[in-house]
């Protein structure tokens, strides 16, 4: 009798990932992490005729990485769909049909808080009250802006990454040596002990997902350091190793792939970045990375720039277009914000915390700034295409909506609620958002922002935690609701 075949140890997995619909398919990625050397069985999905094979991606102190990549074929209508392994665990995922319009569920800061943390005075993610949400609206896509890890926890726990970014004469010379490795495993760690979750795991099995990081994901010293630096300098040099190691944590678990394999939604492969775009029909979604290039002056490299124009070219034939930027790309009160930055001492506005240099307009950056602005509003006005802008929260999280008019353009911008309940008191920013969020801004000439109240209540900011849920209609309409569990109110807007 033949030796029965050991059965790998799922430490993670699966997590789907989203790669593009093509035709009569939608494409699929799940990954899993294994502990120990056992090769998984090939992966069994309905309407798939043949097994689909493992792709094996990494290893890491003795956890391996698989991928499996696999095409669905698409009905008329919506399709549920069963994938597992053969005698073992089976997961489910909803397929949209040929003639249906995207659901997707927005979210940010998802990995802030441990889903199955010990602490009962920890940030709980909403995890269960998603799932249960999908039960009735049905998500094709979950659209995650930034946040999928705790950046501050991790590099708590490197302690030669804090140490660096604390000392600033320490950032001069070159980086520790084994402080990537140090960073990496800390951030390997940290993902597998949040994402293994009984609610995180069962929703990231059964909803697809397109991410993109953000300053969170990076740690609130890591993520100073970097976007205050000049290009060419020696903290430049120093900080790299420390980025690139956050990045390709971020590559692995938040698009399923490594930098010598990327799938083909990953546009950025050409010029060292981690964006991705997708063409669904009539709607477009591109997640735009704001972080790899980022320092004091700029948003881009120039690489990214000559390449914008022409992934913007790919949704020409879209109605409507879903920018994911991590940051606000437009924000109430900007002018003010970047005079008061300007005014506030480098010393003093670190120990904030603010996002002030953190915005993408703040003062030395604002060329970028414009020109992503004025590229997007050609863009828009030239091919009809209608951009809509998902972000994060203002100030503690706030949810909330704005509109940008001016020049023939209409651009809406989505503040999308934090994913965790904190229950701390409302901040500092919050306070000062609000009467912010009344006062109507000029970021262009001839253009004017402003943040519209709720018809629901009167409120322009929305407290509490959530996400937004989206769908398109036949007209190319966007609808967006924002999902408060803790708040019975409807809030929506149509564009």
């Amino acid at each position: 009798m033949a030796p029965r075949r050991a059965e790998p140890s799922i430490l993670l997995g699966p997590i789907l990932y989203f790669r593009g619909e093509q035709r009569d398919r939608w494409w699929l990625s799940a990954l899993f992490v294994l502990d120990g050397d056992v090769e998984p069985d090939d992966l069994r999905v309905d309407g798939v005729t043949l097994p689909v094979p493992p792709r094996h991606l990494m290893v890491w102190r003795r956890r391996q990485v698989w991928r499996f990549d696999f095409a669905v074929p698409r009905g008329m209508r919506d399709t549920d769909v069963t994938y597992g392994f053969p005698g073992g665990p089976r997961w489910n995922v909803i397929v949209p049909g040929r003639h249906s319009f995207p659901r997707l569920a927005i979210l940010y800061g998802s990995g802030t808080s441990e889903d199955a943390g010990p602490d009962a005075n920890a940030p709980t993610a909403l995890w269960p009250d998603l799932i249960s949400r999908h039960t009735a609206d049905r998500y094709h896509l979950l659209v995650q802006a930034g946040g999928q890890i705790d950046g501050d926890a991790v590099m708590s726990a490197s302690a030669q990454a804090r140490g660096l970014l604390t000392d600033a004469s320490r950032r001069l010379g070159p980086a520790l040596p084994g402080v990537a490795e140090e960073l990496m495993t800390a951030g390997f760690d940290r993902m597998l002990r949040v994402w293994s979750g009984a609610a995180a795991a069962s929703a990231l099995a059964s909803i697809p997902s397109v991410m993109m990081w953000d300053g969170a994901d990076l740690g609130r010293l890591l993520a100073g350091a970097w976007s205050s630096r000049d290009e060419g300098d020696s903290t430049s040099r120093s900080l790299r190793p420390l980025l690139m190691a956050v990045r390709r944590q971020v590559q692995l678990f938040q698009t399923g792939s490594v930098a010598d394999n990327p799938p083909d939604c990953l546009w950025g492969s050409a010029c060292g970045t981690l964006a991705q775009g997708f063409v669904l029909g009539e709607a477009g979604l591109l997640a735009l990375d704001l972080w790899t290039d980022r320092n004091s002056r700029r948003l881009l490299s120039e690489r990214d720039w000559s390449l914008l124009p022409d992934w913007l070219d790919r949704f020409a034939g879209c109605r409507h277009l879903i920018l994911v930027s991590g940051g606000p790309l437009l924000s109430p009160a900007a002018a003010l914000l970047d005079l008061l930055a300007s005014a506030i001492p480098d010393r003093m506005r670190n120990r904030l915390g603010d996002r002030l240099g953190d915005r993408l307009s703040s003062i030395g950056r604002h060329a970028d700034w414009e020109r992503m602005l004025r590229t997007l509003g050609d863009f828009s006005r030239r091919s009809g295409c209608r951009i809509t802008v998902a972000s994060r929260g203002l100030a503690d999280g706030a949810g909330a909506r704005g509109v940008l008019r001016g020049g023939g353009l209409e651009m809406w911008q989505l503040f999308t609620p934090t994913f965790t309940a904190t229950g701390r008191p409302v901040g500092w920013r919050s306070r000062l958002a609000e009467p912010l969020a009344i006062r109507p801004d000029h970021p262009l000439p001839a253009h004017r922002f402003e943040m519209p109240p709720f018809a629901e209540n009167g409120r322009r900011l929305l407290r509490g935690a959530g996400w937004i849920a989206c769908s398109f209609d036949s007209k190319g309409q966007l609808h967006a609701r924002w999902c408060l569990p803790g708040d019975g109110g409807r809030y929506t807007q149509a564009i």
